[in-house]
């Protein structure tokens, strides 16, 4: 079956409480890691590409990867997302390119890294969902900047930090871009959504979607301690939710930076500071309160990026990339799987098809 628009898998899942994982991906692997998870439990699924990823991969090897993917499980409802959109232009760009999703990400300005006025995030928000939806497109947008209310730095006894681990360079947004700063005694929530805002931007703007910011962070390095109700702030969902009870609310940096995949990275060589990623059952709790989106990246990352370190530790004679690639897909395969399960989507992609909404 041809792509469909998120906007209808996430009406599915708002009906029936359940939410969906959206994987960022930038390779051939990962996106048949996802599709074979989606097989596996029956998952609805959206894929997601960030700029960094389309310039890497190219814009048309990632659609025909896209369209292989839709041609090969026509099961499955698939959604290509373009993840932070830093501009109409690139939002446009994604869709004539065949994307059927678009995140205007207005929160900042075209440059990514300064925040944007209220006004602006609504003026380019708007713009882009009268394009888009004319096209049957959809939209999400964003208010407050994302970035977690620690400032955390990584450990400094543990070595150097692959960077990859930090969120795509470029694209960390707002606090999370300052590592280095001790925590803010005063104004340390200044970036996150305010709920007053959130309803004047739905209503002016028409989005599909909303991402919220709640102290979370693109990258490996979001929190030093389980992040709790002090750090994180699931009650602003709860909030949100209830002034906006129709809107699919998103939650990105949501990867969960699982210690087991830490370790593997550990013992086969690689670099990582301690670090706490954002708790499945936090994740749940915001599903619970209108989270229909999960954004998961790192986790993904770090699964398939341990597999291969293994593989490079135990067998030094491998040289063939099919050696490494194959159980770095599968390692993925396993964190797709987790997500799909624990965010409820497994079994709801053969119930999305037989609504025939996608006729």
């Amino acid at each position: 079956m041809p792509l469909v628009p998120l906007r209808v898998v996430l009406d599915h899942a708002a009906e029936h409480n359940y939410g969906v994982a959206a994987f960022n991906v930038n390779n051939m692997e990962q996106i048949q890691a996802i599709m074979e998870a989606a097989k596996e439990t029956d998952s609805p699924v959206i894929v997601q590409a960030s700029r960094g990823a389309r310039s890497y991969s190219q814009d048309n090897y990632l659609r025909h990867l896209m369209l292989a993917a839709a041609e090969l499980y026509p099961e499955i409802p698939v959604v290509m997302h373009q993840d932070h959109g830093n501009s109409p232009a690139t939002c446009y760009s994604a869709i004539k390119y065949g994307f059927t999703s678009v995140m205007m990400d207005g929160s900042l300005l075209e440059d990514a890294k300064t925040a944007a006025p209220f006004d602006y995030n609504v003026k380019v928000t708007a713009d882009v969902v009268k394009v888009a939806h004319s096209m049957g497109v959809s939209v999400e947008g964003e208010i407050g900047c994302l970035g977690s209310i620690e400032h955390k730095a990584p450990a400094k006894d543990t070595g150097p930090v692959d960077p990859q681990l930090m969120g795509e360079p470029g694209e960390r947004h707002g606090h999370d871009a300052d590592l280095e700063q001790e925590p803010e005694p005063e104004g340390a929530m200044s970036h996150l959504t305010d709920p007053n805002e959130a309803e004047d931007f739905v209503a002016a703007t028409g989005v599909d979607a909303l991402a919220v910011a709640i102290g979370t962070s693109h990258g490996a390095y979001k929190f030093k301690t389980k992040p709790t109700g002090e750090v994180l702030k699931m009650s602003l969902i709860e909030e949100i939710h209830r002034r906006l009870p129709n809107t699919h609310l998103v939650m990105h940096g949501s990867s969960s930076v699982p210690e087991d995949l830490q370790e593997i990275i550990r013992k086969y060589g690689g670099k990582m500071g301690e670090t706490y990623g954002v708790p499945v059952e936090e994740i749940q709790r915001g599903i619970k309160h209108g989270v229909r989106k999960i954004n998961v990246d790192t986790d993904c990352r770090m699964a398939m990026t341990g597999a291969i370190r293994k593989v490079f530790a135990e067998t030094p004679d491998k040289f063939d990339p099919r050696e490494y690639l194959k159980p770095a897909r599968e390692a993925m395969k396993k964190i797709c799987l987790a997500r799909m399960i624990a965010f409820g989507q497994a079994g709801n992609a053969s119930k999305l098809m037989a609504t025939g909404r996608l006729k």
